[in-house]
């Protein structure tokens, strides 16, 4: 079979992809600049473009998908038609079509189409992506301070390898349809806290200092309003609360998650 992992410049997509070929599965990536990944089987797709999807679903029998609203739903039909069996979607924790959270309605959203389809599914529903945490990558590079309007908010972020290792699980075994996966980093911690853990794999000391809410909006101006200001909301919510954690990828895939320590070493390079 041969499974279509969308999103192919993304960090989960990009580990899910190496991890499948390690498997020995037959693997086409499909995103909006194929030419920019470097791999065997490489489409483009576009979920705004409908001619893109026919060359995409030749063939394939599963596929991991990113929760875009627009086009969403033309892709599942066309999905339908291909003979897709399976669609693993990456989500979001918390997600419900009628939650006032923007962040998890457009989530939501996203699972009940893909429920609507037909289709078997299974949904992945992260946290916060340790990922985020590359943002600071410039700024440390330059030996200045991060800056984070919540320095003292917490969260359990995960390791993109752990997030893409269940994806490959539910991908290729049986045993996870209609599974709706919550999954978290192994520890709660705070931004001081990681700045602190990635100054340790460097090698020196990476100082946070608080931003000023109007430069954060500005630096994300890019996010529709709603979404940004949901963001704002969350983070304010977890200064000096833990962030409840799963051992979601332990019970899927055998191995306990990686800690965002384990993360910081695998990406030092980054930040040097």
């Amino acid at each position: 079979m041969t499974i279509l992992v969308t999103g192919a410049r993304g960090g989960v997509s990009r580990a899910l992809v190496g991890q499948l070929l390690d498997a020995g599965q037959e693997v086409r990536a499909g995103g909006r600049a194929p030419d920019a990944v470097d791999l065997p089987d490489v489409v483009e797709l576009d979920l705004a473009r409908a001619e893109t999807f026919d060359k995409a679903l030749a063939g394939v029998t599963a596929v991991f998908l990113y929760a875009e609203l627009g086009g969403l739903g033309a892709f599942l039909d066309a999905a339908t038609k291909a003979g897709v069996e399976h669609v693993v979607l990456l989500s979001a924790r918390g997600a419900d079509p009628a939650a006032p959270d923007a962040i998890m309605r457009v989530h939501g959203e996203a699972e009940a189409a893909v429920h609507a389809s037909g289709i078997a599914w299974t949904f992945l529903r992260p946290g916060g992506f340790a990922t985020n945490r590359l943002w600071w990558a410039a700024a440390v590079r330059e030996q200045g301070p991060v800056r984070e309007p919540f320095p003292d908010s917490e969260s359990a972020l995960i390791h993109e390898a752990d997030l893409a290792a269940v994806a490959r699980h539910a991908l290729t075994e049986p045993g996870h349809d209609g599974a709706a996966y919550t999954i978290t980093g192994p520890e709660s911690l705070t931004a001081r806290r990681h700045a602190e853990l990635i100054g340790e794999v460097i090698g020196r000391t990476v100082t946070v200092e608080r931003q000023d809410l109007d430069e954060y909006r500005e630096s994300l101006r890019h996010l529709p309003a709603e979404l940004l200001e949901t963001r704002i909301r969350r983070l304010a919510a977890l200064v000096g609360k833990p962030d409840p954690t799963t051992t979601t990828v332990e019970e899927v895939t055998g191995t306990p998650a990686r800690t965002f320590a384990r993360w910081a070493a695998d990406h030092a390079a980054d930040f040097r």
